[in-house]
């Protein structure tokens, strides 16, 4: 059994015989002199043959990426390269072993390589190798261990949950799971553990937690995968803040072990209605300002059209100022802008700019001098301030408007490297409205609480209801989040009508978990991290593919094993299944 690394060895280390196993890294060939970069898990070892020894032979015909075995004696390097844990030392070679041999790499083992992803998915064994990619999956492992611990110091049980469970609306689609026993019946992979870490908590478990895959079919993007997995936690007897400081603990100590650093406590708390009227986002990215600024009042006597249709169809007129920077934007370039928003549903940019001349731009003419002074209060505005407006209905403005100041913060280099900015937003809506389904569905779950002066509105006004539900939010991703949980049986009821079922749908699909409520159910509530999310974040990277050991492409298919992929159709008769192919 291999017992030593690479980087287990440094210059107090010479004069001692070693054994090492690994890749070959690089070989250079001097004339006279072999060097070889030995790379395992770790990092790299230099390994140095001569002419006079017996394996000068064998280590000259070593390639790239050949296993190999060798025992040596560690000595001081004559050129020291100290970017690296071991460039101090090497190891002159007594015994070198050929384990196995390995053909041309499809790319090259490196960091900063130039390979096409799907090339890389493709050869994800061989992309493993690569520290870009290895570090990460060690990032994410001492993520997972500092949670545990965490847990596991604070009382909690981990539970494992069912992986084959019941098909229930939740919001995304389910992966469902033909059963060969009960043709023409299914079970779904869980989109989440919600329903039985409740059960857990009438169960008496009072304190669990699970590092717990889940399923979701869904469109994918750069931040989404359609297995994940996530940090599960549930509590009994606790209220909000019981829940919220307990979530704290644990990111504090994952910080620290895992990034040194020391998150101070408590975090700040935003409710999401000042969030969106802010930054126009849920998960609001506080790493630099550019809030967003409500103008309408200053245009409510215009009559430049616009903003005056706007106002006049019950919406708003808002604005984002980019200090200092207009003369760095050409119209060229605010065109560019102009399209960005209009990604968001905005029927266009207003703008202008403040110079020492005076305001220029496309809405330049139609500002009054009453409007202009009214602006630069209250916008604080200055010389070669460029401002941004989008007039139109609340959620459009406020989409547009958050989605331009990210980019903004990214293009103007406003973020810093390195930098950490954590909160919890609050009080989100307990229901939205589906466009696609045209009706109100749960904004979380239909097991989330309501808040107390919610009920009055239940099937009056559903866009008045707010929940007892929160999400905590880093750099502007939404790294996990959680709700108390409705824990009487009356309330359940009246909030699966409040969304549309009927009793027969509710017997259907939630019967067996709502009879459970009948058996006295402690009230709990608890939350999930995204532990995918959690190590991209920790890693700086902004493809979640890098921090999955096999993850699926932006289709949702496995380049490497080739999958999803056809099946014998004697498997298909066994589960009673006629494939028809739109």
């Amino acid at each position: 059994m291999k017992k030593y690394n690479n980087t287990d060895f440094n210059i107090k280390n010479v004069g001692e015989s070693v054994e090492l196993y690994g890749w070959v890294s690089r070989k250079r060939d001097l004339g006279g002199l072999v060097f070889i970069d030995l790379r395992d898990r770790s990092g790299i070892m230099q390994l140095a043959v001569r002419p006079e020894n017996k394996n000068y032979e064998l280590a000259s015909s070593l390639k790239n990426e050949y296993v190999i075995k060798v025992v040596g004696k560690i000595v001081e390097r004559e050129s020291k390269n100290l970017n690296i844990p071991t460039g101090e030392i090497e190891v002159d070679v007594d015994e070198l072993t050929l384990i196995n041999k390995a053909e041309e790499t499809p790319f090259e083992i490196k960091d900063d390589v130039n390979a096409n992803e799907d090339t890389r998915l493709k050869y994800r064994y061989l992309d493993i190798r690569r520290n870009e990619i290895k570090d990460k999956l060690v990032t994410r492992s001492k993520i997972c261990a500092a949670f545990r611990n965490y847990f596991n110091e604070n009382n909690f049980i981990e539970v494992e949950t069912p992986v084959l469970c019941k098909s229930t609306p939740e919001g995304a689609r389910d992966y469902l799971v033909p059963s060969r026993t009960f043709n023409g019946k299914f079970f779904a992979l869980p989109q989440s553990p919600q329903l039985y870490k409740q059960l857990l908590m009438i169960g008496g478990i009072e304190r669990y937690y699970q590092i717990a895959k889940c399923y979701r079919d869904e469109d994918l993007r750069a931040d989404r995968q359609p297995e994940f997995t996530q940090v599960d936690v549930e509590m009994s007897f606790v209220d909000q803040d019981d829940v919220i400081n307990m979530a704290e603990g644990a990111i504090k100590k994952v910080f620290k072990d895992v990034k040194g650093i020391d998150i101070s406590l408590p975090l700040r708390r935003m409710k999401y209605d000042e969030a969106m009227d802010k930054y126009g986002s849920d998960k609001p990215d506080l790493r630099f300002e550019m809030e967003i600024n409500d103008i309408s009042d200053i245009f409510k006597d215009t009559e430049f059209v616009v903003f005056k249709s706007a106002l006049d169809d019950g919406g708003i007129i808002n604005a984002i100022v980019a200090k200092n920077v207009a003369d760095k934007y050409s119209r060229k370039d605010i065109d560019n802008l102009t399209d960005f928003v209009k990604t968001y549903k905005a029927k266009g940019l207003a703008w202008f700019k403040l110079t020492n001349e005076g305001i220029n731009g496309s809405i330049a003419k139609v500002l009054t001098d009453a409007n202009v002074k009214d602006l630069t209060e209250r916008l604080s505005l200055e010389e070669n301030d460029l401002v941004l407006i989008v007039a139109d209905k609340y959620k459009v403005v406020k989409t547009a408007l958050g989605a331009l100041r990210c980019k903004l913060g990214r293009d103007l280099d406003l973020i810093k490297k390195g930098d950490y900015k954590l909160l919890w937003v609050t009080d989100f809506p307990l229901f939205e409205y589906s466009e696609e389904e045209n009706r109100w569905v749960s904004c979380h779950h239909p097991f989330t609480m309501p808040r107390a002066d919610a009920m009055d509105n239940l099937f009056t006004d559903p866009s008045k209801c707010y929940s007892v539900a929160y999400d905590i939010v880093i750099n502007g991703y939404e790294a996990g989040g959680g709700s108390l949980r409705i824990h009487d049986g009356n309330m359940q009821d009246i909030m699966f009508k409040a969304l549309g079922f009927t009793e027969e749908r509710i017997r259907e699909k939630f019967g067996w978990f709502v009879d459970a409520f009948k058996y006295g159910t402690p009230p709990h509530g608890g939350f999930a991290l995204g532990l995918d999310r959690w190590t991209m974040l920790l890693t700086e990277t902004e493809n979640i593919r890098d921090v999955i050991a096999f993850p699926k492409t932006a289709s949702a298919s496995d380049l490497m094993c080739e999958c999803p992929n056809e099946v014998d159709s004697k498997q298909l008769q066994e589960l009673g299944i006629k494939v028809d192919i739109k």
